[in-house]
């Protein structure tokens, strides 16, 4: 991707984080903010100047706010706040987290809110484009006041400080900026305050975590067709007549996706009659695909909001020069719906796991043999598939407790109720990753059940699975299961799949 983001506060939307964060897409600050930034570093020195006393300008923070710090002493209080905050700890973030952090903290800078010098934010931008990504540990942040623990630790370089990842080598932060050539700074006053204090870290991950459950969500419909047609099922359930006496959006678009993908099918159109109706698992598939899609819609209004929103403390009104301290800091809006969503991945786990349960059972497979081997009983087939996926599916239900109604006071009691924004966030993202493999692990399934069944599929149906196996085999007889596994999980997330079934059925979505 060449085309560049260009920041103004007002238009990023999540695709443009995918950009950026994974695919290194160039960025730009857009002229038009320069007024808005430059008014509001000058407003900042101007309450110096008059030495009025100012929450984060003039006084120290948190519990600290009663304390006025001297003109003299407010660069160094700035660069002290970074130094202090650093605390976060655990496994390093990953890269795309830290891109989608530094994009989204110098779009809201850009707003004209936060006191900040414009050259601060040129440099965090530069810093994106020549690939300098500060070493950012995953744990330490309450999600109020914003991810100020995490932010730190992306902050430390531009002060030549803390560790950076440069073409490939941890280095120290002074070292990767001399490298490539970027300036480091000395923070004036608000200056490090405006750089910590916001929602950027659980947004950033929250941004990603949408952006892939939304193609999880378009994979579980294209698992869940190739499961029906390895089960023989009916398609009555998909009628659009019962999604219209019940109109959800994703219900309808659940429902209209799957009868397009069995199109064609002489499996589906053979099982007319053989029964009254399917199991849940396959019967309500529009329900509660459904349900994830319309999760989807509604927080992608949420996350994008708070990507362009100015979420530090204070901000600065040049209109009427007035300094208002308020808590845009707090994380609830992003807690409540990274909660939201991963509770939806992990309905979205637990319906495929149901499926790959018929398709392995005799009992419920519609005729297709134990554990979809033809030679069972010295050969075990897909018997610990469904095993896995089990696992991943328990382990989905602890972590989709939600963090949100979760609180701990700190800072001496004034920060006396946070958010758990980024917790919930990294929660998420860990559902995320485990429903991925659990369709991986449905659709080797539903590929083999085909196979074994010997009767014709739709058209689509018929180039997905030769797609897949130029990664995985029809597995005659046991073999090392791993390897196909491994190379399943690495079609599923290539996004080659979903491609495909849209570049064959029109309006898939």
């Amino acid at each position: 991707m060449n085309t560049s983001v260009i920041l103004d506060g007002n238009g990023l939307r999540l695709e443009d984080v995918a950009a950026v964060a994974r695919f290194f897409a160039p960025v730009e600050l857009n002229r038009s903010a320069y007024p808005a930034i430059d008014a509001s570093r000058a407003l900042v020195e101007k309450i110096l100047e008059q030495e009025r006393l100012v929450y984060g300008i003039s006084t120290g923070f948190g519990e600290f706010s009663k304390i006025a710090i001297g003109r003299e002493q407010s660069a160094v209080l700035q660069e002290n706040l970074i130094l202090s905050h650093c605390v976060a700890v655990g496994e390093p973030l990953p890269t795309e987290t830290v891109r989608a952090m530094m994009l989204l903290r110098a779009n809201a800078l850009c707003k004209g809110y936060s006191g900040i010098r414009r050259e601060i934010i040129e440099t965090l931008i530069a810093m994106l484009n020549v690939g300098v990504h500060p070493i950012v540990p995953g744990q330490g942040s309450l999600g109020a006041s914003g991810d100020l623990a995490p932010l730190s630790h992306m902050a430390l370089p531009l002060i030549g400080r803390g560790e950076a990842e440069y073409q490939g080598e941890r280095l120290s932060g002074a070292e990767a900026m001399k490298r490539a050539k970027l300036p480091t700074h000395h923070l004036l006053a608000k200056e490090g305050l405006a750089l910590i204090n916001g929602t950027q870290c659980m947004t950033a991950i929250g941004a990603l975590c949408w952006y892939d459950l939304e193609r999880a969500a378009r994979l579980s419909d294209i698992t869940a067709s190739m499961t029906m047609e390895a089960l023989c099922a009916l398609t009555d359930a998909f009628d659009p007549r019962v999604q219209r006496v019940r109109p959800h959006k994703g219900q309808m678009l659940t429902a209209k996706n799957i009868l397009a993908l069995v199109a064609g099918s002489e499996t589906i159109e053979g099982s007319r009659g053989l029964r009254v109706q399917d199991a849940y698992a396959i019967r309500c598939i529009p329900q509660v695909h459904g349900a994830v899609r319309d999760a989807l819609e509604f927080t992608r209004g949420v996350i994008e909001t708070e990507m362009n929103s100015v979420t530090d403390n204070p901000l600065l009104f040049v209109e009427d020069e007035t300094v208002v301290s308020g808590g845009n800091f707090h994380g609830e809006p992003v807690a409540l719906i990274m909660d939201y969503l991963g509770i939806a991945a992990s309905e979205l786990a637990s319906i495929s796991e149901r499926r790959l349960e018929r398709l392995v059972n005799p009992a419920l497979s519609n005729g297709l043999p134990a554990f979809l081997t033809p030679n069972g009983g010295v050969n075990s087939g897909f018997m610990i598939t469904q095993y896995s996926a089990a696992s991943l599916v328990s382990e989905n239900k602890v972590w989709a407790h939600p963090a949100s109604v979760d609180s701990i006071p700190s800072s001496a009691n004034q920060e006396d109720h946070v958010s758990m924004g980024t917790t919930a966030a990294r929660k998420c993202r860990t559902i995320v990753n485990n429903l991925f493999s659990v369709l991986a692990f449905e659709l080797m399934a539903a590929c083999q059940g085909i196979e074994l069944r010997k009767t014709g599929v739709s058209p689509v149906h018929e180039e997905i699975l030769k797609l897949v196996r130029t990664s995985v085999p029809f597995i005659e007889r046991d073999e090392e299961m791993s390897v196909h596994i491994d190379s399943i999980n690495r079609l599923i997330r290539s996004g080659r799949i979903e491609e495909l079934a849209a570049e064959m059925v029109r309006d898939f979505n």
